[in-house]
């Protein structure tokens, strides 16, 4: 008789991978760190990306179109609705006796024994699914928090543009200098405001300048890749969202996070093709990523320096 199947859960920061917890005899309990489940052969596989279809299309992995903002994994393979949250996890067979739960930057990974049923794992996470989101919750908090923490929004901070830095230039309205005359306009990124503006209208300002510069140059890069491609696409939109670069619906509607204007034009061009290549195909299929290779041979490369972007995301 195998023992009963336990649950390990980690909040990974950056330490060792989660270990499976020892395996008992006893019956199933339940505990603050694990539960026990019945086990069973493997009975079905996860579905695959290309038997995934809907009417939008999002980076890194599709979700349903109405489903509200959630937590994608870059290497997802699975979805589930957890606490009205949609969370896209990276679903792994391994050689252990527990299901492990693993959050990390990436978002959350699942890894199962071989003779676990997937109708287990789907139960398995339902039921942690509170410690999932919350987990999931705290790490997103913690990128963000990091990566605001990187901009102080006054006079003479370095904001990332592009892949490079330029210079936060703060004058007030009514004043006649525009303070750092001696930089380039290409190094300053200049806003005004009123007479004693605080931190978050300086911010405010700011980030209003970096969206009118991502708009310009998101539709720039679109008119460039969609000819190439063979699509035509009809409205974009800039997006805030917190768990992905952008999406892409059937009637041509493209959306970007204006966050990509933090990033180098080499990762702004790689989200700009993948969504344009849902134009095309409405999945993650082997044909989608030719489509994607086909003007963009260097995807992969682009692909995980993007996933290694610190902003304010997610990442996807």
């Amino acid at each position: 008789m195998r023992a009963p199947l336990q649950f390990v859960l980690d909040f990974f920061t950056g330490g060792d991978p989660v270990q499976p917890a020892p395996s008992v005899s006893a019956a199933p309990t339940v505990d603050a760190r694990v539960t026990d489940a019945a086990s069973a052969p493997l009975a079905h596989p996860a579905p695959s990306a290309s038997s995934r279809s809907t009417g939008e299309q999002e980076f890194p992995l599709v979700q349903p179109k109405d489903s509200p903002r959630g937590f994608t994994h870059p290497a997802a393979n699975r979805h589930a609705q957890l606490q009205g949250v949609m969370v896209s996890y990276r679903f792994e067979r391994s050689r252990r006796n527990s299901i492990g739960f693993l959050v990390g930057a990436d978002g959350l990974v699942v890894r199962s024994p071989n003779w676990v049923t997937m109708r287990e794992v789907d139960a398995a996470v339902q039921e942690k699914s509170a410690w999932i989101v919350a987990k999931l919750q705290q790490f997103k908090e913690r990128q963000t928090e990091q990566f605001q923490k990187a901009i102080e929004w006054r006079h003479g901070a370095e904001v990332p543009f592009l892949g490079r830095t330029v210079q936060l230039c703060v004058m007030e309205r009514g004043v006649g200098r525009v303070l750092g005359q001696d930089l380039a306009p290409e190094q300053v990124l200049p806003v005004t405001v009123p007479p004693g503006a605080s931190v978050t209208q300086v911010r405010d300002a700011a980030q209003a300048w970096l969206k009118k510069q991502a708009k310009v140059l998101f539709e720039e890069r679109l008119h460039h890749f969609a000819p190439l491609l063979g699509v035509r696409w009809q409205k974009l939109s800039l997006s805030s969202a917190s768990t992905r670069w952008g999406s892409a619906r059937t009637d041509g509607h493209i959306r970007l996070n204006w966050r990509l204007i933090h990033l180098p034009i080499s990762q702004i061009d790689y989200v700009v093709v993948h969504e344009l290549a849902h134009l095309r195909e409405m999945n993650h299929s082997p044909r989608f990523w030719e489509t994607v290779g086909g003007v963009m041979p260097d995807y992969a490369e682009r692909r995980k320096a993007l996933r290694q972007a610190p902003v304010d995301l997610k990442e996807d």
